[in-house]
């Protein structure tokens, strides 16, 4: 394996308080719509995720949004891209999420001469047994760090399409699955910087949400100054979680209740943005999927067992904006794809009902 695989082992932890609110209901709290999920059944979901945000928010200080984005992606059974330039905490955000989760963790670092083979691994000829052995790559493993995923080639980035898709990875005609849970969190510096390869859309495609940290206020930089200037708070950190209970939690956020009405406003909402005169490539239908997916996960964090309108509405720009390729007219107005999936927001209708399970929004 290539020097460039690094594994990011856990280092010891030191207290379990976070910088700010946590970025969903608390446990046993009343959600906006609806009523709270049980203690018994759903208890656990919240304190786990409290613990992982807590971790987080102790090294990303003041991004409790990027923190709900990352954190509605791992209960979403998704893989996170982290996009800004660099400086902003990317590296830091998917080290601390990977290190507060006792599973197998790997670290890939991208760059322009890396190779297929150093992500997934390599048969190597065994003289003794006169036969050749699969040496798997760092993508064996449960969490998945890619660091400046955009450095390498198309080539290389082809690499993980198989892996985030189909959790299996075949070399030499022979496939090997992948263990669950399986992530991978991604950082990639903006394409208009040097060194940097424009992933692909059906690289973009596979990953369930994007984020972009964006600068700290001044507040937040100053407790970062104060706080990890002569200290670095990743090496404090230690697994609050495990496999087994991040599993359950997910089947738990599968059997989030989602009305008929409120899963054809998804359907509706992704279809708006095929037909957007803006948009050159909408989304897919697995960004349907996605959306739906993560839109139960909101819900779960907020509280409930039944997804509504406002659980959509809080993910779909970082689900469904990276996927869209826009028209050169809409470049040259200055129009983004993040517009382009709050405009669609407003004009599609949202379910109306008597009952809280088919609508969000009176």
């Amino acid at each position: 394996m290539t020097s460039r695989t690094q594994p990011a082992a856990p280092g010891e932890y030191a207290g379990e308080q976070a910088h700010g609110q946590a970025p969903y209901h608390p446990s046993g709290a009343t959600p906006a719509h609806g009523t709270p999920m049980s203690h018994n059944g759903h208890g656990e979901l919240h304190e786990t995720m409290r613990r992982i945000a807590g971790n987080v928010e102790r090294v990303l200080v003041g991004k409790p949004e990027v923190v709900r984005v990352a954190l509605v992606t791992l209960l979403a059974e998704g893989h996170l891209l982290v996009e800004d330039v660099p400086g902003v905490g990317k590296t830091s955000l998917a080290k601390a999420l990977a290190r507060s989760i006792d599973c197998t963790v790997s670290r890939i670092q991208f760059t322009p001469d890396l190779l297929p083979s150093d992500v997934t691994g390599v048969s190597i000829y065994n003289r003794q047994t006169s036969g050749f052995e699969f040496r798997p790559g760092p993508v064996f493993a449960n969490i998945v760090v890619g660091d400046e995923i955009n450095r390498a080639s198309p080539k290389t980035q082809s690499a993980l399409l198989e892996c985030m898709e189909e959790k299996q990875v075949t070399v030499d005609t022979t496939t090997y699955r992948l263990d669950d849970p399986f992530m991978v969190i991604a950082t990639q510096n903006p394409i208009e910087m040097e060194g940097t390869y424009a992933l692909p859309e059906a690289q973009r495609d596979r990953f369930t949400a994007r984020v972009s940290i964006g600068y700290p206020d001044a507040q937040a930089e100053l407790a970062m100054v104060d706080e990890h200037a002569g200290h670095d708070p990743l090496a404090d950190l230690q697994p609050v979680s495990d496999g087994a209970t991040l599993q359950r939690l997910i089947q738990a956020v599968r059997n989030v209740h989602m009305a008929p009405e409120v899963r054809k406003y998804a359907v509706d909402l992704v279809a708006a943005t095929r037909q957007v005169p803006e948009i050159r490539l909408g989304a897919s239908p697995r960004a349907t999927l996605q959306l739906v997916r993560s839109a139960r996960a909101q819900a779960a964090l907020s509280g409930r067992d039944f997804v509504v309108p406002d659980d959509l509405h809080a993910v779909a720009v970082p689900v469904l904006a990276h996927r869209l390729v826009l028209t050169t007219e809409a470049h040259a107005a200055r129009r983004s794809a993040t517009d382009v999936v709050r405009a669609v927001l407003h004009r599609v209708p949202v379910p109306q009902g008597g009952h809280p399970q088919t609508s969000g929004r009176r």
